[in-house]
């Protein structure tokens, strides 16, 4: 009896490490680029980077710049995907209506392919929904006052 709850056990620990992927906690393999952000929204460290739906890394690291006053997010991208073109831009989305937040890779056209230490320059930082809201709340009370 004793044993066949020993391996139970085992057996939800492996699932629980395959479902929150901490399987890959240690990997520190591929390479890593970053991107500037006006606004991360609620990303977090090990958000998904995915690129057509696919996840291709993981964000490593989040970090304000003072001097630019933006978010820097830097992003671990798995070794197998060494051709992603120079161009490519970076966006915060969110998976579902009010889902986690991750950050979506969009191809460019460019010949030359992002490297170990580069920098994505085109972004599109978090939407917020709260400032949206509040935007629509603000425009249809000026319309009323007039």
């Amino acid at each position: 009896m004793g044993a066949f709850v020993a391996l139970a056990v085992a057996a939800f620990l492996l699932l629980a490490l395959q479902v929150s992927d901490l399987s890959s906690l240690g990997q520190t393999d591929g390479y890593t680029v970053s991107a500037r952000f006006s606004n991360v929204g609620g990303l977090k460290v090990r958000s998904p980077v995915t690129m057509a739906g696919v996840r291709i890394g993981r964000v490593s690291a989040i970090r304000f710049d003072e001097s630019a006053f933006e978010g820097v997010v830097e992003m671990r991208i798995d070794p197998r995907y060494t051709q992603l073109p120079a161009d490519t831009s970076a966006s915060i989305l969110t998976s579902g209506l009010l889902g986690e937040q991750y950050v979506g890779l969009e191809p460019g056209g460019s010949l030359d392919s992002l490297e170990a230490g580069s920098q994505i320059e085109f972004t599109q930082s978090a939407f917020v929904l709260e400032k949206i809201i509040g935007q629509f709340l603000f425009s249809k009370a000026s319309e009323g006052a007039e």
